[in-house]
């Protein structure tokens, strides 16, 4: 007998740089919510209502553990447009974004990707150690999934 089966695992690369050129690293697995394991399905199989791309990171303040469940960060502070990669033959994807000085500044401690500019269906959503984004450093954001 056969058996055959698919997964997907996340996590996230944080690069908090520094004016002093000093770069702090942070790297958490997360979750997929059940948000967007449905995306994943409607994708494939639903044309009826095919959900726009991911192509947006959230990156917020919330503590509040992952759960499968959850629709939204629970406090998003800013999202930006993230740029994706995959390279044909390969099972692992990424969406990549940046935060500038000035943009998205405060103790970050969650982040998740998103099909859309606002609202939107999560992806996934990752809480992490407090990343202390200053005024004048800047930050990207990598999440990475792997397929098997």
């Amino acid at each position: 007998m056969i058996e055959e089966g698919m997964s997907i695992k996340g996590s996230i690369t944080l690069l908090l740089a520094k004016p002093t050129g000093e770069v702090e690293v942070v790297h958490k697995d997360n979750i997929i919510v059940n948000g967007g394991f449905d995306f994943v399905a409607d994708a494939i199989g639903n044309s009826a209502s095919r959900p726009g791309v991911m192509g947006w990171i959230a990156m917020g303040t919330g503590t509040t553990a992952a759960a499968a469940t959850q629709t939204a960060l629970v406090t998003e502070i800013k999202r930006n447009a993230a740029s994706y990669a995959h390279t044909a033959g390969t099972k692992v994807f990424t969406f990549t974004a940046s935060y500038p000085a000035g943009d998205a500044t405060g103790a970050l401690t969650e982040a998740g990707v998103f099909n859309a500019a606002s609202a939107g269906i999560m992806f996934d959503r990752v809480v992490f150690p407090v990343v202390n984004k200053g005024v004048d450093d800047s930050l990207t954001a990598v999440f990475t999934f792997t397929m098997s």
